[in-house]
């Protein structure tokens, strides 16, 4: 196991029982009233969801990086995550969101970003234009299913489900079930396989596009794995947790440097990286002495911003 493997491992291992302690009343198991209950049925469970999210993010945005070789690549640009909101908004929209349909109606919108992705990206073989198309159809997928999303708020029939849409959209770990964990866990282990098993052509694609070729890479089926894999991690997450934004983006910065920086190096340290980040931020949200639990999604985006105009500001000294 490499450096880094071991350095986030261990600090997973430590922060995962010191959140199941944490929140708005701390649990003593000694003295703290239904404490096996608690911590089994409530902390538990939202704290496995957390670790299993930030892996998938953390993963997903290593390997959009390491492909489209632009640090700034984060895989809420590229469609499924917007997707997989508008399928959840639409459960809203019409009154069917229980605990087992909106995940699923999410996971339907995260396939069909994935399907159009695909279609629209996947029949070019050259590299280099794949990446272009891969890009900007992303994007395209991404401000189309934000507009929808729009209009379904703009046009949301009473103000209750107004309210429950814009509340789910800011993403929050808060009454997650081991229900909701049953559903992420599978997926996300899923995509997790297929972005690692990317992470050797993604080493090739950067050594040039006719040295990746003479290795054997065949620019489709690296492709294939990179939309899988991240439709799968950002999708199921976006299900049961709504948009957690930022992620993928800062967790590979914090993790290539304690590596060799090949692309399949910082996969899987990335995704323990990630789990971290999403452990405790999700403490921290639910022990601020706040009226309301602060919504994850936002305390995630309140740091990831300032992250990436730094990095944008890195970029630009390093232009000029």
């Amino acid at each position: 196991m490499s450096r880094a493997n071991l350095i986030f491992a261990a600090l997973l291992i430590i922060a995962i029982p010191l959140s199941l302690l944490a929140g708005r009343v701390w649990v003593d198991p000694g003295v703290t009233p239904n404490a096996a209950a608690i911590l089994a049925e409530l902390r538990l469970p939202r704290a496995v969801l957390a670790v299993v999210i930030g892996a998938g993010l953390g993963a997903a945005g290593a390997a959009m990086q390491g492909y489209l070789r632009n640090p700034l690549a984060d895989p809420g640009l590229f469609g499924i995550a917007p997707g997989a909101a508008l399928g959840a908004v639409t459960a809203l929209y019409i009154g069917v969101a229980s605990a087992i349909l909106l995940p699923l109606f999410a996971l339907v919108g995260a396939g069909g970003a994935m399907a159009l992705l695909a279609l629209i990206a996947g029949r070019t073989s050259s590299p280099a234009s794949g990446i272009a198309l891969f890009t900007l159809a992303g994007m395209m997928i991404a401000s189309l299913a934000g507009a929808l999303t729009s209009l379904a708020i703009s046009l949301a029939p009473n103000a209750f489900a107004m309210s429950s849409i814009v509340t789910w959209l800011m993403g929050a770990l808060t009454d997650r079930s081991w229900t909701d964990v049953m559903l992420a866990a599978p997926l996300t282990l899923a995509g997790l396989a297929l972005l690692w098993l990317a992470g050797r052509d993604l080493d090739a694609m950067t050594l040039g596009e006719d040295a990746a070729r003479s290795l054997g890479v065949r620019p489709s089926r690296l492709m294939a794995l990179l939309v899988l894999g991240t439709g799968l991690t950002v999708g199921s997450g976006v299900a049961v947790a709504g948009i957690i934004g930022f992620v993928g983006l800062i967790v590979p910065h914090l993790v290539r440097p304690l590596t060799d920086k090949r692309p399949s190096s910082v996969i899987v340290p990335s995704a323990l990286a990630g789990a971290l980040l999403v452990l405790v931020a999700d403490v921290v949200c639910r022990i601020l002495p706040l009226v309301t639990e602060l919504r994850l999604g936002i305390a995630l985006s309140l740091i990831g911003a300032p992250f990436f105009l730094m990095l944008l500001l890195r970029m630009r000294r390093g232009l000029t």
